[in-house]
């Protein structure tokens, strides 16, 4: 493999990183408040709340801008923990909805597209009005000539004619439960690595099509990639409060179920899949091309199904992760810290922000009038020393007031 094609790669997975990123912030914009009242106002129940998750992860093509952006509404009080983990569930099927984009890229050359697109997203960008729409359709170009430039490189380097590749590959029994976690494993360390579950998606769509990877394989590079990309949402929650670190607990805890139930059955569902597909995984001859369709198609049944599970347990998953992850034993009403405005900024949305700055204000004022009630009761205590204890809370409650304004501000 020459040096120029694996840049080809590499640029080609960061321009479909960044087609997805620019697409996703594009139409963040383009909602702005309203992507907050559809998460505020359609997670009234478990369904509603699955719904809702469906349908913002497919639109901003990114799980985790919506598990980032659910944890962050969790933390500044908007959702309740039960609401979160509904909308994490709809996240996991909506993001089932880039792997078939990826399978149309991969079975159509669609370059040719691009080149206009790229033209007329040009045009509405110098247009203020406009602007977001150009960057949304800049976005989805980038994305089609990144998949249909993978494409091409995976048919250059003609993998299925690399006699080492193959051996590497042939290697492992793909039989064996040791190659089925090994790989497994790989994709978890993979996508936490690369911070993208879409990159890691495409590369396994180009070795299954190149018809090196066996489809068992490609599967469990699958699963792993359903669990790296937890990570993220969790390392976001770090410097979050409770709730949050709870809710993208809760993420990682459906994704880790999902893999657990999937493993013992795996071969047989995995048959079943390829039945849908009419794909036969243990012919001598398969089609490669079809096999990213069986890929996209596995992503779906997977997600589907655990979501169709878990969904009626979302009051054990809550109870679960409260257990997990319990508030600090040492809770002083007196100690200083900001509830709402996360210090490590989850999401740096102005949207948000307010939102944050006002519960933080009303959390504030809160305090202050529990401080001019102690001042009221000083007023009537005759005791000395209980006029010293109440005076000293009284100073330290003025000290916090400082800090939290401040900070606030």
């Amino acid at each position: 493999m020459s040096i120029w094609i694996i840049f080809k790669i590499i640029g080609s997975l960061a321009l479909l990183i960044y087609g997805m990123k620019v697409m996703s912030e594009a139409l963040q914009k383009m909602a702005g408040s309203q992507l907050r009242h559809i998460l505020g106002a359609m997670t009234t129940n478990r369904f509603t709340g699955l719904l809702t998750g469906m349908f913002v992860t497919a639109s901003v093509q990114s799980s985790t801008a919506t598990t980032v952006m659910t944890v962050s509404f969790v933390n500044a009080g908007l959702l309740t923990l039960a609401q979160a983990i509904s909308v994490i569930m709809g996240a996991n099927i909506g993001t089932t909805f880039t792997a078939w984009i990826m399978t149309l890229g991969f079975s159509f050359n669609m370059a040719d597209l691009v080149f206009p697109a790229f033209f007329f997203a040009l045009l509405l960008i110098y247009s203020k009005k406009r602007r977001y729409v150009g960057d949304f359709i800049f976005g989805i170009a980038f994305m089609f000539f990144a998949i249909s430039t993978l494409g091409a490189t995976g048919k250059e380097m003609d993998l299925s004619h690399n006699q080492s590749v193959i051996d590497f590959f042939s290697s492992f029994d793909k039989d064996s439960y040791v190659t089925i976690f090994s790989f497994l494993g790989i994709g978890t360390v993979l996508t936490f690595c690369m911070q993208s579950s879409a990159a890691l998606m495409a590369i396994t769509m180009v070795l299954c099509s190149s018809g090196v990877l066996p489809i068992y394989m490609g599967i469990a590079l699958v699963l792993g990639e359903n669990i790296g990309t937890t990570i993220t949402s969790n390392i976001a929650a770090m410097g979050a409060n409770t709730q949050a670190r709870r809710a993208a607990l809760a993420h990682l805890t459906f994704n880790v179920f999902g893999v657990i139930w999937v493993l013992c059955i795996f071969y047989p569902f995995i048959d079943m899949v390829c039945s849908f597909v009419g794909v036969d995984p243990h012919a001598d001859h398969i089609d490669a091309t079809r096999l990213s369709v069986v890929l996209a198609a596995f992503h779906t049944t997977f997600n589907v199904c655990n979501t169709s599970i878990l969904i009626w347990l979302i009051p054990q998953m809550e109870r679960f992760v409260c257990y997990i992850i319990k508030p600090s034993a040492k809770k002083d009403e007196d100690d200083f810290r900001l509830r709402y405005i996360g210090g490590t900024a989850i999401m740096k949305t102005p949207e948000l922000s307010v939102l944050e700055a006002q519960k933080e204000i009303q959390s504030f004022a809160e305090r202050i009038q529990r401080m001019f009630g102690m001042v009221r009761e000083l007023l009537g205590v005759k005791d000395d020393a209980q006029f010293t204890k109440l005076f000293t809370r009284i100073e330290k409650y003025e000290s916090i007031s400082d800090n939290m304004e401040i900070e606030i501000a």
